[in-house]
C-alpha cells in the first residue's frame, strides 16, 4: 500500500543530524556505500555480457570495460557528491526541479530500469542454483528472491553497516572466484593490450559493447548512491569542513570500490577470451562447462559460486534502489516486501517461459544501457549548478568529462538503434 513519505524509508534510518566527525573517523566510517553500489557493476548481467564478449570476440572489447569503468567511477562520485552538497538524492532533485511531466517520465523509465535490473539479477541467481544443485530455474528464482529479502531484513533490523558488510562480503566472493580463473587461464598480454584500442567488428560486437556498458554503468546505482551516503549519516545540516571530509572519504570509497569492480569485469572477459570457444559464450551453462573443461572443476565451481553471490547480493541492492526511486520521484513508499514481490513476478514469468538465461541477461543489459542517459544528464546539470551545489560545484574539467561520457553513451545507443533498423 502506498504511503506518504515521512522521511523514513522502511529499513532505512531517519534523516537526522549527526555530530561532527574527525578526519580519520570519517574516512574509516564512510567506506562502504560505494561497495554496495559496486555490486551493481559485477551483477549476473556483467557475467553474461563479459563472458559472451570474450568467447565470441576475444579481447576486442577490453577497451569498452576500461572506458565504462572510468565513467562509472566519475558518475558514482558525482551522485554521492550531489547528496553531500544538497542532502537530497538524485530522484528527489529531479522531482523538485524538473517540470512535472518530465519528472513523471523520468520516474517511469527508472521503474523500467529497476524491473530490467531485477530480471537480470534473479535470473543470474536462479542459473547459479541450477548449475550448483540442479534446482529448476523458477524455484531458483524464488529462492534468490527470498535470500535478497533476508538481506534487506538484516538492514532493517541490524542497521546499515551490517547490510554493507554482508554485501561487501559477497563482493569478495565474486572477486575471489574470478581472480582464481584469471590466474589459471594465463591470458596473453599482447592481445589484451591490443584490445585497449577502441574498435568494433560489426553489429554483434556493437550490441555486446552496449550490453557491457549497460551492465557496467548501472542507472539504478547512480540513483541510489547518494541515498546510501545519506542513510549512513542522515540529512541534518553539515558545515563546510564536514562536507569536505565526507567528500574526501567518498573519493577513497568510490576509487577503491570501482577499481575492484573494474578488475573483476576485466577478469571475466579475459578468462573467456583466453579459454572459451565462441559456442561457450551462448549460455551460462556453456560458460560453466567450458571453464570446467579448460581449467578444471575448481574453476567451474568458483564461477558458479561467484555467480550465486552476485545474484543474491545484486537482487537485494536492486530492491533497495527501487525504493529510493519510488521515494524520490513520487514521495511515496511501498513496503519492501511488496516491492520484492512485484519485481519478482516478471523474472519468474521469463524463467517459466523457458527463455535461455544468458540471452535474457544480455538483452536486459541493453535495456539498462538505454536508461543511462536519463540518469546522467540530470546528474551533470545538477552538479554544475553553483546555486544548488555551492562550494562543491563541479570544476569545468569535471563537467566537460561528464558531458562527454553522457554524449558517448547516448551516441552508442543511437548507433545500435540505427544499426538494427538499417
Amino acid at each position: 500500500m502506498l504511503q506518504e513519505n515521512t522521511g523514513v524509508r522502511e529499513g532505512r534510518p531517519a534523516g537526522t543530524g549527526r555530530p561532527a566527525l574527525s578526519r580519520s573517523s570519517t574516512l574509516t566510517l564512510l567506506v562502504g556505500p560505494a561497495f554496495v553500489a559496486a555490486i551493481a557493476y559485477v551483477d549476473p548481467g556483467n557475467v553474461a555480457t563479459n563472458a559472451s564478449a570474450g568467447a565470441r570476440f576475444g579481447y576486442l572489447l577490453v577497451w569498452v570495460i576500461v572506458a565504462a569503468n572510468a565513467v562509472a567511477m566519475l558518475v558514482q562520485y558525482l551522485s554521492a557528491k550531489l547528496s553531500i552538497a544538497t542532502r537530497r538524492t538524485l530522484p528527489e532533485l529531479c522531482r523538485e526541479r524538473c517540470p512535472r511531466p518530465v519528472a513523471r517520465g523520468l520516474w517511469l523509465q527508472a521503474e523500467v530500469v529497476a524491473v530490467a535490473t531485477d530480471l537480470a539479477e534473479l535470473i543470474g541467481g536462479a542459473a547459479a542454483l541450477q548449475l550448483l544443485f540442479g534446482v529448476p530455474l523458477v524455484v531458483g528464482g524464488v529462492i534468490t528472491g527470498a535470500v535478497s529479502w533476508a538481506v534487506l531484513l538484516l538492514q532493517q533490523y541490524r542497521g546499515q553497516r551490517a547490510f554493507e558488510a554482508v554485501v561487501a562480503g559477497m563482493l569478495g566472493v565474486i572477486a575471489v572466484g574470478f581472480a582464481y580463473s584469471a590466474v589459471a587461464a594465463r591470458p596473453e598480454l599482447e592481445p589484451f593490450t591490443a584490445g585497449l584500442v577502441p574498435r568494433l567488428e560489426g553489429l554483434d560486437s556493437l550490441l555486446l559493447a552496449v550490453g557491457i556498458l549497460g551492465a557496467t554503468v548501472m542507472p539504478h546505482a547512480v540513483y541510489m548512491h547518494g541515498a546510501l551516503v545519506l542513510d549512513r549519516y542522515g540529512r541534518g545540516p553539515a558545515d563546510g569542513a564536514r562536507r569536505q571530509r565526507l567528500l574526501a572519504a567518498t573519493r577513497v570509497d568510490v576509487g577503491v570500490a570501482m577499481v575492484l569492480a573494474g578488475l573483476v569485469n576485466l577478469a571475466m572477459l579475459t578468462v573467456a577470451a583466453a579459454v572459451l570457444d565462441p559456442a561457450d559464450g551462448e549460455s551460462l551453462a556453456a560458460v560453466h562447462g567450458g571453464l570446467g573443461e579448460a581449467l578444471g572443476a575448481g574453476a567451474a565451481l568458483l564461477f558458479a559460486l561467484a555467480l550465486l553471490a552476485s545474484g543474491f547480493a545484486s537482487t537485494a541492492v536492486g530492491t533497495y534502489a527501487g525504493s529510493v526511486i519510488m521515494d524520490g520521484f513520487l514521495r511515496r513508499r511501498v513496503p519492501l516486501a511488496v516491492r520484492r514481490l512485484v519485481t519478482l513476478v516478471p523474472a519468474l514469468a521469463v524463467l517459466a517461459a523457458g527463455v535461455e538465461p544468458g540471452q535474457a541477461l544480455i538483452l536486459s543489459q541493453v535495456v539498462l544501457s538505454f536508461g543511462i542517459p536519463f540518469a546522467l544528464w540530470p546528474l551533470v546539470l545538477f552538479t554544475r549548478d553553483r546555486r544548488l551545489m555551492g562550494p562543491l560545484v563541479n570544476r569545468p574539467a569535471t563537467t566537460v568529462a561528464a558531458v562527454l561520457a553522457a554524449a558517448a553513451i547516448t551516441g552508442l545507443n543511437a548507433a545500435l538503434v540505427l544499426g538494427e533498423l538499417l
